[in-house]
């Protein structure tokens, strides 16, 4: 059985600095209940379910981040990162590694949902891996959940 993670993000609507539109930098996610007893590591999923085509546009995948309180903003666009914390990142939906904001098409809103596992492992998943192979491998390790949405439009 999975417990809670509460999700927050600063703000419903995302401000132009983390979008394709203005510095493309990661926003601040803010976490709360997150027990170190039962989780080791964290994994996060930003996902575009409005986008053309029937959704599922990545926008960004990250894992193995200590359980944190904060996953502070600009994190580092490389696979592996070591600061402010470690982890691994693998390719979007853009063909990159890391953090790509959101960039809907002119003229319209969407939704990105920004998902966050608790692990009770760390994962042996190389960096650039894809957003299958990471559900795969968090696949019978999820011990805590959260989730929250931001909107942004064009």
């Amino acid at each position: 059985m999975t417990s809670k993670i509460s999700v927050e993000i600063a703000v419903l609507k995302l401000p132009y600095d983390y979008t394709c539109d203005g510095a493309d930098r990661s926003p601040a996610i803010t976490l709360g209940g997150v027990d170190p007893a039962v989780t080791e590591s964290l994994a996060v999923i930003v996902n575009d379910p409005d986008a053309p085509g029937g959704g599922d546009f990545t926008h960004w995948l990250i894992w193995n981040i200590e359980p944190v309180r904060i996953i502070p903003e600009s994190i580092p666009k490389d696979p592996e990162i070591a600061f402010p914390f470690s982890a691994r990142q693998g390719t979007n939906s853009f063909g990159r590694v890391g953090y790509s904001g959101p960039c809907p098409p002119h003229g319209e809103e969407h939704r990105y949902d920004f998902r966050v596992y608790g692990l009770d492992t760390a994962l042996d998943l190389p960096a650039g891996s894809s957003k299958k192979d990471l559900l795969d491998a968090i696949h019978g390790h999820v011990v805590q959940y959260g989730e929250t949405y931001v909107v942004y439009g064009r």
